[in-house]
Formats: C-alpha cells, structure tokens, sequence
C-alpha cells in the first residue's frame, strides 16, 4: 500500500513544519511532539524520506519504503533518524538545526519494472533488493547528477554495495517509484511573529 493523496501547499508546509519540530523537540527532551495534525490526509499510512541539507551540502537522510505508520509520524520519525542516525555523519546539533534546509519525500506508485526503458529521470525513483543487500535512491538524485537510465540502475546497485550490472540478474527484484518531493526553500516556514501584523 502506497500514500496515494496528492498533497496540498498547506499540507508540504505542515510536514517540513512537523520535520523540523520532531528535531527540535528530539535535541531537547529526546521525544517526540506529542498531538496529531489536524488534517485528515496526514494519518493515512505512508512511507517517506527526510533529507538535511545544509547549504548545498547534504547533512543526513534517512527513510523507510514502509508504509506502516501514520505519514506525520513516519515524517517525525525520519526526521529525527536523519539528524542523529544517519552513519555517515554525526548528530545535529541545537544551534545547526536553525541552519539546515529540511527536505520531505513523500512516497508513491512502486512497481516492478526490467530495465532502463521504463525510467523516467526526474519522476521515478529506484529500489533494488538482491539476496540481503538493499539500495535506494530517490527521484531527484538522478537530475541532480545528470544521471542517464542506465547511469541511474548502476547507481542504485552501487548504493546496494552490488556490481553495477547486478540489475540484471534474475534474482533481483528491481522496483521504480514516484514521490512528492519539496523543501523549505518552496515552501519556506511561516514565522508566527508575522501573522500579527
């Protein structure tokens, strides 16, 4: 089951607001906000991706492909697994969580697909699984690269620490999806001191 409601702009603010505040509110008290979103579409189940950047730089992502919780908790939760438990880099601190972009990938539409001919560079993103070896990469990766179709497959095999071609071997499962992607820089926080004017 995939997260098939197509977010509005209010509901892209809400989530990057519940990502950064999941990470706030995780450096200060080591839980998560309590409460629920009052929209609807946000308790349906959905898998997702949260990434940092800072700067141009990226600072952490971490993501499920699960579809087994809420999608403000899974954002809540990916959040705060990427400011702390991303392995290639250390925790967030308080003061950098102010400088850092957050970005949500919210995910969709998985099937299974054979080769490159069914890639669309900037719409799908990729899984492969081979044996106990997984690797994922998300739609945007691939324009942000200038990655072809068949550049794209030999870089998810990459990720899964698997040889470039290992797409093509029959026991692979090899999968395509798409997802809605947005960050704070289209849909910047609202600071709450302006809407007192």
């Amino acid at each position: 089951m995939s997260y098939s409601h197509q977010l509005t702009d209010d509901e892209k603010r809400e989530l990057l607001r519940i990502a950064r505040t999941a990470v706030r509110e995780w450096n200060y008290t080591h839980r998560l906000p309590p409460g629920k979103p009052h929209k609807e579409s946000l308790l349906m189940l959905g898998g997702a991706f949260v990434s940092l950047h800072r700067g141009s730089a990226l600072r952490g992502c971490i993501g499920t492909i699960e579809a087994a919780k809420p999608i403000y908790k899974t954002v809540q939760e990916m959040a705060v697994a990427a400011a702390t438990r991303d392995p290639r880099f250390g925790p967030v601190t308080d003061a950098e969580v102010e400088k850092l972009t957050f970005e949500v990938s919210v995910l969709s539409d998985f099937a299974p697909i054979k080769g490159p001919d069914e890639i669309t560079i900037g719409t799908h993103g990729l899984v492969i699984d081979l044996g106990e070896n997984r690797g994922l990469l998300l739609p945007q990766e691939a324009p942000a690269q200038g990655w072809t179709a068949e550049e794209f497959l030999a870089n998810v095999c990459r990720k899964a620490n698997l040889d470039d071609d290992a797409w093509q071997v029959s026991a692979a499962t090899l999968q395509r999806f798409s997802a809605q992607v947005f960050d704070e820089v289209a849909f910047p926080p609202i600071d709450p001191l302006s809407l007192l004017d």
